[in-house]
């Protein structure tokens, strides 16, 4: 199946020159989405993680199915203020500012092997930070691994990323 057929494509969103990849019309195809969860999964059993984590709030939803199936415990990486404490944070710089991503600190384990899930990898920067705080928190982050790579990344990575479609 080739999702980029699938994929809405909208020029000028969410500014001029951006062309916005549009995953919802994969979720909206019950085929579409079954065939990316399946080529995800695929990349599960090459990483063999103890644990999942999904990125806010995109990453939830490829990241739910592959726990369910695969039996993997999923964490939740979140924007500050969205989960209750205690959590475990940590702060980053956007383009235009700066963020902060949490965990919950009573469901993340310690010396682990956790994969990331993500829908898009653009510039890299919440993926990054991700990595960051998975291993502030002592464990060990195998890869990345997402539907859709921009390859827009303002630096590397310093794990491998999988992703299913690629522009």
């Amino acid at each position: 199946m080739d999702l980029k057929k699938i994929i809405r494509e909208i020029q000028d969103y969410p500014e001029k020159g951006i062309i916005f990849r549009d995953i919802s019309t994969i979720l909206a195809n019950p085929d579409a989405f079954s065939f990316t969860i399946n080529e995800l999964g695929k990349n599960i059993q090459k990483f063999n993680p103890d644990y999942l984590a999904a990125v806010e709030s995109r990453g939830f939803i490829f990241a739910s199915p592959l726990s369910q199936i695969f039996k993997i415990p999923l964490i939740l990486i979140r924007k500050k203020g969205k989960l209750p404490p205690p959590v475990i944070g940590i702060d980053y710089d956007l383009e235009y500012g700066k963020d902060t991503l949490e965990v919950s600190s009573s469901v993340i384990p310690k010396s682990k092997n956790i994969l990331i899930v993500d829908d898009i990898i653009a510039t890299g920067g919440t993926v990054n930070a991700s990595i960051d705080l998975i291993e502030k928190t002592g464990n060990k982050v195998l890869g990345i691994l997402s539907v859709i790579d921009l390859k827009l990344y303002k630096k590397p990575f310093t794990v491998p990323l999988r992703s299913i479609i690629h522009y």
